[in-house]
């Protein structure tokens, strides 16, 4: 049977699903399983690869039915596209939130969020890291896939000059350049990413931590010095 959509008293579209015959029926917001659709999609992807992700086992994951699918996303093709903006967006989302600043108006700060944000527990989990590599090893191969990580990708990019920027000027610090900083710490960033995917017990999320903050401290010694080197250098200026 097909399930069809509803409005509940805030307005929020809702869907029906069919239940066993005696059992009340299910009401979700349409958003719940389109999300519903994704999280499978990428446990899916991280399981079985990229190429090799059906529309039938998506949906076998989620508990949902293919038509349910359908509905959302018309089309795996969609599906897998709505899949990476979904994983480019959280992930850049959270970095570029944490470099514009409006909570955390100390730079040096800003530094450490953003290095535990890039390295922490919800960017490292095994199964995001091998999404986010299956549908770059296919960015070349596949136009749409490229457009999506391109826009995401060059939009972090230049939140991470424009900190580094400050930093710089802020710090009083000569003969370095933002885009050239921002450049090879974000090559940096993603490849302590592939290492911990691939070879987690060389690298361990601890040596990678120290790797990138020794990056960090090289560059901008009197902001990744500690916070009383920080408060003093500052109050002197």
């Amino acid at each position: 049977m097909k399930s069809e959509g509803m409005s509940d008293a805030s307005g929020v579209m809702t869907e029906e699903v069919p239940q066993a015959i005696g059992k009340r029926r299910q009401i979700r917001p349409r958003a719940e399983r389109r999300q519903q659709l994704i999280d499978a999609t990428i446990r899916c992807i991280a399981q079985h690869g990229l190429s090799k992700v059906t529309m039938q086992m998506v949906t076998s994951e989620a508990g949902l039915s293919v038509g349910i699918a359908n509905l959302h996303f018309q089309s795996k093709d969609n599906l897998l596209k709505e899949t990476l903006r979904f994983v480019a967006e959280e992930y850049h989302g959270g970095q570029i939130e944490i470099m514009e600043g409006s909570d955390i108006p100390d730079l040096g700060e800003r530094l450490d969020a953003l290095l535990d944000f890039q390295l922490g527990r919800g960017v490292t989990q095994r199964q995001k890291m091998s999404v986010w590599f299956a549908y770059y090893g296919e960015a070349g191969a596949r136009p749409v896939y490229q457009k999506i990580v391109s826009t995401v990708d060059r939009l972090a990019a230049q939140k991470l000059e424009t900190l580094f920027a400050e930093i710089i000027q802020q710090g009083g610090y000569t003969d370095v350049e933002a885009r050239e900083l921002a450049t090879g710490y974000s090559a940096l960033i993603d490849g302590l990413h592939l290492g911990l995917l691939v070879t987690p017990r060389e690298l361990t999320k601890r040596r990678a931590r120290a790797v990138a903050r020794d990056f960090l401290r090289r560059a901008f010694p009197k902001h990744v010095g500690g916070v009383a080197l920080r408060s003093t250098v500052f109050s002197q200026r």
